[in-house]
């Protein structure tokens, strides 16, 4: 995801052109030629996935999958309970033991590169499913989702023989070293919005350090991931190293959280859960944690930029993936000089957004909110806004008669003070607020709970790098919104979790440090 990809810096049409040049596998060039389908697809998969054989749960209950676009159910898959976790467990440890810690680096690289050719060669199924799932378009799914989790195993690849620790001068005559080693089990609860990406985000590091692990999918978005799961049998991983089940949280989640033989959780999601996780991990074993949590994410504009880039970042920053993203920049404050062009530029913008089910093959229309649950608390939310006496400027209702859609919802004039200013949405929601002065604007960005990610938009270089370096977050974009990248790590300051994902920082989530020391005869 960068720039480019969320409209930051082309309109429309070339930012499409841009996206389709970005799909750089044969198996993907003739998708890229043409307009992406919005047909449906039948789910392969929907049993557990342990000991790479397709399994019921023990207690052959099913999670229906409903497509938001439509709130009609998809399918049912296998509900994972304690006992199905207890196996799966069961099962990675002893593929940990007995088989992948003894595999060489080099070869468990080439399997995870086996892998990423296996999800470029099914790219459009896995889109398909995504979009079916999650609601988004089959062409974003294509062009983010699926490549940038392609992207993701590919680096983490690289990484698999080149794990090392170092030698260390100490007193005496001694000869001592650090061995970065492999956890053993590893445990990842993975979110709704971007099922099959945040998967790859822990499945790299995981298995790039050495581990085995159990992946729980969302009980909401289950598809990518049992499909990816069938991916792992094909690229020859050997059985027991990756584990995928369709579970819900209060149960499968905090199951794996409590387990005493996993020795780490990787968790995204929300704060709440992320406080629960920790109470777990030191009510069980200690496991080692790591918490991407949500956010409420500043995204500062400064009255010397061009409105129209900082507009168009604005919104790409919220309305991307229909506001479902844990960084969206939520809380847009601009400088009173500009803030009421920059308000009437933002209405105009939002209008211009179509709804997936009205345009279905435009890669940028918005899909719904995952489900029913969702969709409400975002209503909820913005009549919130309206009680509390913010002023709505744009949408504010359900977008069209069928599916969960929201229309693009702006409010203007919001104090800190409101919830709609607060909390996390996790919808289209934007709050525009004015201020004046850089101290005032830094303080009042950092006194919000979150500190995932932050924005500043001026033509100033000096004054971008003194303000990034002031906003408690852990990502700051200067006149850019949402880029990521393999090799950039990812990860939150103060209730919006701790721990990296992606980079070599997110090696050290999936290790730990042995230092060993040797008597030297003279």
């Amino acid at each position: 995801i960068n720039a480019e990809y969320m409209g930051t810096t082309a309109n429309d049409q070339k930012l499409k052109r841009k996206m389709m040049s970005r799909i750089r596998t044969p198996a993907s060039r003739s998708v890229a030629q043409r307009r992406y389908s919005s047909s449906k697809i039948t789910p392969k998969y929907t049993k557990l996935f342990i000991g790479n054989e397709w399994v019921d749960s023990i207690s052959k209950k099913e999670i229906r999958v409903v497509d938001p676009c439509s709130e009609a159910v998809v399918c049912h898959v296998s509900e994972a309970g304690r006992e199905d976790v207890d196996k799966a467990v069961h099962v990675a440890r002893d593929a940990y033991e007995n088989v992948w810690s003894k595999t060489d680096p080099t070869a468990r690289g080439n399997l995870m590169l086996k892998l990423a050719a296996l999800i470029d060669k099914h790219a459009d199924e896995l889109a398909a499913l995504e979009a079916m799932d999650n609601g988004k378009t089959v062409g974003m799914a294509r062009a983010v989702d699926i490549q940038l989790s392609a992207d993701t195993i590919r680096y983490f690849a690289g990484w698999a023989n080149k794990i090392t620790g170092k030698t260390l001068p100490i007193d005496g005559p001694f000869f001592s070293y650090t061995r970065h080693e492999p956890l053993g089990v590893v445990g990842a609860i993975i979110p709704w919005n971007f099922p099959m990406l945040m998967a790859a985000w822990k499945l790299g590091p995981a298995l790039a350090a050495g581990n085995t692990i159990i992946v729980k999918t969302s009980e909401k978005t289950p598809l990518s991931g049992l499909f990816l799961a069938s991916l792992f049998k094909e690229a020859g991983f050997p059985a027991g190293v990756v584990n995928f089940l369709s579970g819900y949280g209060p149960v499968a989640g905090d199951a794996l959280a409590r387990h005493m033989d996993v020795d780490k959780l990787a968790f995204t999601g929300s704060t709440a859960v992320g406080r629960k996780i920790m109470v777990s991990s030191a009510e069980s074993n200690l496991k080692k944690i790591s918490l991407e949590l949500g956010g409420k994410s500043p995204n500062v504009v400064f009255s010397d930029v061009d409105i129209e880039a900082a507009v168009e970042g604005a919104h790409s920053g919220l309305f991307f993936n229909a506001g479902q993203v844990c960084c969206a920049g939520s809380r847009a404050f601009v400088h009173e000089s500009i803030y009421d062009k920059f308000v009437e530029a933002s209405v105009e913008r939002a209008k211009k957004i179509p709804f997936k089910k009205n345009a279905p093959d435009n890669l940028l229309a918005q899909g719904p909110q995952v489900d029913d649950i969702q969709f409400n608390k975002v209503l909820n939310f913005i009549e919130k806004g309206r009680q509390e006496g913010a002023k709505l400027v744009v949408g504010g209702k359900k977008g069209v008669d069928k599916g969960y859609y929201v229309e693009p919802t702006i409010f203007a004039d919001v104090n800190d003070e409101m919830t709609i200013a607060r909390e996390e949405i996790f919808g289209p929601v934007l709050s525009i607020m004015k201020f004046k002065t850089v101290d005032e604007v830094i303080a009042r960005g950092n006194n919000n709970w979150s500190g995932l990610a932050a924005a500043v938009w001026t033509k100033d270089i000096n004054k971008a790098h003194a303000v990034a370096n002031r906003l408690k977050a852990g990502t700051v974009w200067v006149n850019c919104y949402n880029v990521f990248a393999a090799g950039l790590p990812f990860g939150g300051f103060k209730q919006s979790g701790f721990g990296k994902d992606l980079s070599e920082y997110a090696l050290q989530e999936y290790t730990q440090v042995k230092a060993v020391t040797v008597k030297i005869d003279s």
